[in-house]
């Protein structure tokens, strides 16, 4: 059921793609810096925490591009990472990899589950942009919007379980609406998401307390102190699923730098609440971006 789920969105991407394609010849590069947004922990073209309307690489709409990152979260009792590559086709179209990992350190031990032990999880994503363009729509008010999905598959299954998760694998929809307000050197996001994730996903997906897919809310706001240098907020709403834990909603404040025109440095400071009975888990953060 599942794999239908996710095919069934897959098949209009690539409908769209085959589209595009057809229309124009493919060419490199062209986007403004810093207006292709950066990439989240979940591998889709955003910023920190959030999942954007925009679409991976420097390329408008008669090319093709890409993006590849890594990024480091160490926080209080907990040390995430993550990394991942995307593709974005004609400005429309983008298909995107993760790969995340959530090291227990110490804390492991304290839990019962062994110093050092590590959860992990793999994330496919597809993006279609629907209508709208953040950039060159600036007579308008109307944003860029998207919709998306993620799939992400867990290890560690009989853990999972056993925390009360209800499945190690999930898929979340979602629809992303993004405006970049040149003048004001604003942007803007909004994103309602589709999720039944503990943690992201890292802890399985559904609980004892909660099963479904809940609706889940990512807002964002940036500002442009320069072409090259970008400063905002994130807030993310998420699932309280399992009952042995409470999920918290996370927020983060961020910079971003773009190096040169393939290179971006974001680094911030992000707190998400309570993670498996652990409070106050927050810290800094550093991604490294490549964009092409």
């Amino acid at each position: 059921m599942k794999n239908a789920l996710l095919a069934a969105p897959i098949g209009v991407l690539a409908l769209g793609m085959a589209g595009n394609a057809d229309a124009r010849s493919m060419v490199w590069g062209g986007k403004l810096p810093l207006t292709r947004g950066v990439t989240s922990i979940e591998g889709g073209t955003g910023a920190g925490l959030s999942t954007w309307a925009l679409i991976a690489g420097n390329e408008t709409e008669d090319g093709v591009g890409g993006s590849v990152f890594y990024t480091a979260v160490p926080l209080s009792d907990y040390d995430f990472s993550a990394y991942g590559a995307a593709i974005g086709l004609f400005d429309r179209v983008e298909f995107s990899y993760a790969h995340q990992s959530f090291d227990t350190g110490s804390t492991g031990g304290a839990l019962g589950i062994g110093n050092g032990f590590t959860f992990e999880q793999d994330i496919w994503g597809a993006k279609l942009r629907l209508f709208g363009d953040a950039v060159y729509d600036q007579n308008s008010w109307l944003p860029q919007f998207a919709v998306g999905v993620q799939y992400k598959q867990a290890e560690h299954d009989a853990l999972i379980s056993a925390l009360g998760g209800e499945d190690d694998s999930g898929l979340d929809i979602y629809v992303s609406a993004t405006k970049i307000l040149l003048e004001e050197s604003l942007v803007l996001n909004a994103t309602v998401r589709a999720t039944d994730a503990n943690q992201f996903g890292l802890l399985g997906f559904g609980g004892d307390r909660e099963g479904g897919r809940t609706m889940q809310f990512e807002v964002s706001g940036a500002y442009m102190l320069a072409d090259d240098l970008l400063v905002g907020v994130e807030y993310r709403s998420r699932p309280d699923n399992l009952g042995f834990a409470e999920e918290e909603d996370g927020f983060d404040v961020f910079a971003a730098y773009a190096v040169t025109d393939n290179l971006t440095l974001v680094a911030g400071y992000v707190d998400l609440g309570s993670i498996a009975t652990f409070d106050d888990q927050n810290g800094a953060y550093l991604s490294l971006q490549i964009g092409f």
